[in-house]
């Protein structure tokens, strides 16, 4: 499945070429590969020549979430007659609904650490990838009409380099063909990280960190993009705030899902 989705991103990212545009791009392809070698997103070791975004042996080891998932944030389930997790059966949310490809633990979670912290913003198109595989039937599905990536404040985006979450929904936008928004929301507090604090710190950390660009009016139907999911904290502040200014639905794409309390 994995394997499927590395080489499946590939034709969604350089199409299908021909002639002479072929050989052009697998020229430039090759050169960029000698003066910044490739590497694996998983293991983050490189990738030889026909290994396209992901070594062969993390290819055989990865797996997509499967089996019985939370109806509301796609959290996977103890059991099969369960359709919400313990958070979601107890909490309302303000989104409608969302998913993600891969449990945060073992090797993801070392990876989703160097992308996030780690300078390995090329991770997100293998990344993209996944998320667009797995979850191609509730995107078409929603339907929505734009995707905006959870925005990060100006000092974090000076200190990495990139907004892990833009550099998601850019390549997912690619592959989807749903349009990406990059200045809708503004991150106007430079909040704690959201792993140190519980669910009731989260709320409160939150509060007022977000603000809609002035000008912008949100469409109707709006998909989330973020890196990981939690408690759903930061999903639940930007639906309420987009709701109030005008959308009407609100889902979340994220390459991964807290374990959590199922």
């Amino acid at each position: 499945m994995i394997r499927a989705v590395a080489d499946e991103s590939l034709r969604n990212c350089f199409g299908r070429a021909r002639g002479e545009r072929h050989y052009v791009t697998f020229k430039i392809s090759r050169v960029l590969d000698m003066l910044y070698p490739r590497r694996c997103p998983v293991c983050d070791g490189f990738l030889g020549g026909k290994e396209p975004l992901i070594c062969r042996k993390c290819a055989a080891g990865l797996q997509l979430l499967e089996g019985p998932v939370c109806l509301r944030c796609g959290k996977p389930l103890e059991r099969k007659d369960q359709e919400y997790c313990r958070d979601c059966g107890k909490k309302r949310h303000s989104y409608e609904r969302g998913f993600a490809p891969f449990s945060y633990r073992g090797m993801i979670q070392e990876s989703m650490m160097r992308f996030k912290y780690g300078g390995r913003a090329e991770y997100a198109k293998f990344y993209a990838a996944a998320v667009m595989a797995y979850g191609k039937r509730l995107l078409e599905y929603w339907s929505p009409d734009v995707m905006i990536p959870v925005p990060i404040h100006r000092e974090r985006l000076l200190k990495r380099g990139y907004n892990q979450a833009e550099e998601l929904a850019v390549r997912l936008s690619s592959m989807s063909g749903i349009p990406v928004e990059r200045r809708a929301v503004l991150r106007i507090k430079n909040t704690k990280a959201q792993k140190e604090l519980n669910d009731v710190e989260r709320k409160k950390n939150l509060a007022q960190a977000f603000s809609i660009v002035k000008g912008y009016s949100p469409p109707r139907r709006i998909l989330l993009v973020d890196d990981i999911y939690t408690t759903g904290s930061t999903i639940d502040t930007l639906a309420l705030l987009l709701k109030k200014n005008g959308a009407q639905s609100v889902y979340f794409a994220c390459v991964c899902v807290s374990p959590g309390d199922t």
